[in-house]
């Protein structure tokens, strides 16, 4: 530093620069010793010559001792000397300060931004002898700068593309800035809603509620609250969630940020998952969640134990048929004009529900018994009147279950259940009319879905077995046919009749698997009759009209008598004629019945609708007459001769014919005498399960 003083010293001592130069220059070098500082000689060209560079400007602008009486383009990187040469020329043209911006790069890599002022030293003549540079490092203060300028571009960004209304106020409520999403929200522009109140916005019935949380958030607690209420410039009010946040600038609250968030259309959202969680998507009626919600909240009014109320099960006869006849959408036009007919009920003590399908419920409060039976003729009525449909005129009768709170069920499910219950004695016994529930309708099968349950899962927990009951030989005696019955027996129930569960079956499509289930445990058991020496016989199973038509019946019968190895001839196929109605499709699955060499016989003969001319189409081997007839055949002459005739027309076409439920000796006399080929009845042995059967008859009767 001493060096480069002398330098300048001497340099000014030689009488080129006066003592008023030298005082100037002197005071620049001192008063701003941490800024760099360059003194630079001004020669023709014009060109610029280092003569003083102080500490601070060798370091940063990377300059040495060497650098001193050399130009720019001597010691700077080209474009930076071309950048300072046209700055400089700049105050020579002008003959004044000029200040400007530059960076330059530190040995280290840092960029560093200075701040340069550029000062002309006059001589006698008037003319630029030397020029002094200042330049300060601005690189801390430049780079605050910018976080600022960031930020604050940040804030607003965040202002101006938030979807929600922000609004910026003073403490008296004053609106400062309001964003986009503001004028969105309330219609008016943002000019219309600076210095305004903000409390112009709300309406009249939230004011004190939103005074209060501006009132709270200034004293510097952030608050929100939910479905106030913000009036828009066209006059209809907005529902929207209000957060408060306060404005603390140097540790004081300065203002208040408002933000709303639009909640009409979630509100609106909402409203509509309530009305679809708890109302039919078809009808527009309640549905099933809020019969429910609705029987707890009736069962828990303390008034509702004197006044009770009834609970109305209605199911539609027949609607089944309708739908699968005139198709889905036909019956769903159906459907909502049933509710549009039972809708004229609805009233504060009348609630009507859709619970799926066909099924209708009605909520009649304040209603005992006569109420109820007054009620349900009116139901009655309406449906007395028929319904259009496409210009078709259709008539649909009602079926109606009545239970009653409190004396038949003290929770929502056992009302439920005992009006199904009701309704279910109803369809039994013929329909269209109403049964208000009984205790002694209770059964151990009155939940009928209990039922199907346990049925799903019988053959998984091998609960089904198969009895035998054999069929006798009228003429030589001998016993070498069976009927195979299907036996159920619950492991909580017990022995459950196939009157109950096979109806069920059916209804249900559990047929189809049971029915395979008999088929291969009927081939099992001729195989181990076989394996023990019982060889000439048959039994016979009886298939159900849905499994008939199935697609894989034929092909798994023959799986199973060639996975059992056992003759087709020992298997026997009973089929009702209520399943042989449709010719096109029964021909060709009996005629490969037959290719197998399997026998078939038609059950329950004289019972069915159809023509007899069945029986010449279809490969038929045996008539099985129904026990019906069998019964009063000692009693009723007309029952006797259809027996007669229909021994008379298998013994014709070579047919076997076979008398089920035969009970007493004058029965079998006067089919003996009648000369009917086999007998089958409780007179010779009930079904019996394989270890009894075998015992009684098939020990008498062992083939080789």
């Amino acid at each position: 530093m001493e060096h480069l003083n002398n330098l300048l010293t001497n340099e000014l001592a030689s009488g080129k620069a006066s003592g008023k130069i030298q005082k100037i220059i002197f005071d620049i070098i001192f008063q701003h010793i941490q800024d760099m500082v360059f003194v630079m000689k001004v020669e023709e060209g014009p060109q610029f010559r280092y003569i003083f560079v102080n500490e601070s400007g060798m370091k940063k602008a990377n300059l040495s001792v060497e650098s001193i009486g050399k130009t720019f383009y001597e010691v700077l990187p080209l474009s930076f000397a071309n950048s300072l040469q046209r700055k400089y020329e700049k105050l020579v043209k002008r003959k004044t300060v000029i200040t400007f911006d530059d960076q330059f790069e530190l040995n280290d890599g840092r960029t560093i931004y200075g701040e340069t002022l550029l000062t002309p030293v006059l001589d006698q003549d008037n003319a630029i002898s030397y020029i002094v540079a200042v330049t300060r490092d601005v690189t801390e203060w430049l780079q605050e700068k910018n976080k600022i300028i960031e930020s604050e571009q940040r804030y607003r960004s965040i202002i101006e593309h938030n979807l929600d209304s922000i609004f910026t106020i003073n403490l008296n409520g004053k609106i400062l800035e309001a964003n986009p999403a503001a004028s969105l929200l309330t219609g008016y522009s943002e000019k219309q809603m600076i210095n305004r109140s903000i409390y112009d916005l709300i309406n009249d019935r939230d004011i004190e509620k939103f005074k209060v949380l501006l009132q709270k958030s200034c004293t510097g607690i952030a608050l929100e609250a939910h479905d106030c209420k913000v009036i828009h410039s066209k006059g209809y009010l907005l529902i929207v969630h209000i957060k408060t946040v306060p404005i603390v600038i140097h540790n004081e609250i300065k203002g208040l940020y408002v933000i709303l968030k639009d909640l009409s259309e979630k509100v609106k959202n909402m409203e509509m998952i309530k009305f679809m969680a708890f109302h039919d998507q078809l009808t527009g009626l309640l549905n099933r969640r809020a019969l429910l919600e609705q029987l707890n909240d009736q069962i828990h009014l303390p008034e509702n134990i004197l006044k009770g109320f009834a609970l109305i099960s209605i199911d539609l006869d027949r609607f089944k048929f309708l739908n699968d006849t005139l198709g889905h959408l036909a019956g769903d036009e159906i459907l909502k004009k049933v509710a549009d007919r039972l809708s004229q009920f609805q009233s504060d003590t009348c609630y009507i529900y859709r619970l799926g399908g066909d099924e209708f419920t009605v909520l009649l409060l304040a209603a005992n018994r006569e109420r109820a039976n007054s009620f349900v003729r009116k139901v009655f009525s309406v449906f007395s009147q028929s319904f259009y449909l496409n210009t078709q005129e259709y008539y649909i009768s009602p079926s109606i279950g009545i239970s009653l709170y409190p004396d038949d069920g003290n929770d929502a499910e056992m009302l439920i259940k005992n009006a199904d219950e009701a309704l279910y004695r109803v369809k039994e016994r013929g329909k269209a009319h109403f049964q208000f529930y009984r205790t002694d309708m209770n059964s151990t099968f009155t939940n009928v879905v209990t039922l199907e349950t346990h049925l799903r899962k019988a053959i998984e927990k091998e609960e089904l077995s198969l009895f035998y009951q054999p069929q006798i030989n009228i003429a030589t005696g001998e016993v070498n046919s069976f009927e195979a019955l299907l036996r159920w027996k619950d492991s909580e129930f017990g022995f459950i009749s196939p009157n109950v569960f096979i109806p069920l079956a059916e209804d249900t499509g559990l047929i189809i698997p049971i029915g395979y289930w008999v088929i291969e445990k009927a081939c099992q058991q001729i195989h181990t009759w076989n394996s023990l020496g019982y060889m000439n016989i048959r039994v016979a199973i009886n298939i159900s009209p849905k499994q008939f038509l199935h697609l894989n019946l034929v092909p798994f019968i023959q799986s199973m008598i060639q996975t059992y190895g056992i003759q087709a001839s020992s298997l026997g196929i009973e089929i009702t004629e209520g399943a042989m109605q449709d010719t096109k499709e029964t021909i060709p699955i009996l005629k490969r019945m037959k290719e197998l060499g399997i026998s078939i016989s038609v059950d329950d003969f004289g019972t069915g609708y159809s023509s007899l001319s069945y029986l010449k189409q279809f490969p038929i081997d045996g008539l099985k007459i129904d026990q019906s007839f069998i019964k009063d055949i000692l009693l009723d002459q007309k029952d006797a001769a259809i027996i007669r005739s229909i021994i008379h027309l298998g013994q014709s076409l070579g047919l076997e014919v076979i008398a089920e439920g035969v009970e007493d000796q004058q029965q079998v006399e006067f089919l003996a005498k009648a000369k009917c080929d086999k007998i089958q009845g409780y007179f010779y042995s009930k079904p019996l399960p394989v270890e009894e059967l075998e015992k009684k008859f098939l020990k008498k009767n062992a083939g080789n």
